[in-house]
């Protein structure tokens, strides 16, 4: 079952950005994942401070600057990245990647200053490197988006 609110954004990280970075090939401005507040078997809890210092609310509504949506799945799917190679033997050699998103929700903006939290968690177990997870994100105990991810996990070349 998906984790829901309340979170402890102030626990010691299970991942902190440095070892976020040596899992996911992804680099500023593109990482869109903080630190990583709970992992398990079955479920991740993930965060992003939104600041007004992101490059896309530059030119995303300058004058009333809202979170890209499909930044907000990419986020997610980060989230849902690194939570599936959490359980790999040398995650770094390995990536996933986006094979398909349903039934997506946007329920409220996300703004500079907002914390998202991501919650997902496992919808099927992972069967031959393809993985089914359903995945909440909020601000504070508000649900903001929420939707469906299937990824591949692909060793690199």
């Amino acid at each position: 079952m998906i984790k829901e609110p309340p979170f402890d954004i102030y626990a010691e990280p299970v991942y902190d950005i440095n070892r976020i970075k040596k899992i996911l090939p992804h680099r500023p401005p593109f990482l869109l994942v903080d630190k990583i507040l709970e992992i398990s078997e079955h479920h991740v809890v993930g965060m992003k401070n939104v600041t007004m210092n992101e490059p896309f609310f530059t030119g995303h509504f300058p004058d009333e600057p809202i979170m890209p949506g499909v930044l907000q799945i990419e986020a997610m799917a980060q989230t849902g990245g690194i939570f599936v190679l959490h359980g790999v033997p040398d995650p770094e050699k390995y990536s996933t990647y986006f094979l398909k998103i349903n039934n997506v929700r946007f329920r409220s903006k996300v703004v500079p200053g907002d914390t998202l939290i991501f919650s997902l968690e496992l919808a099927a177990p992972v069967k031959r490197g393809i993985c089914d997870m359903r995945g909440k994100v909020f601000v504070g105990n508000k649900l903001v988006m929420q939707g469906d991810l299937i990824a591949q996990i692909v060793k690199n070349k």
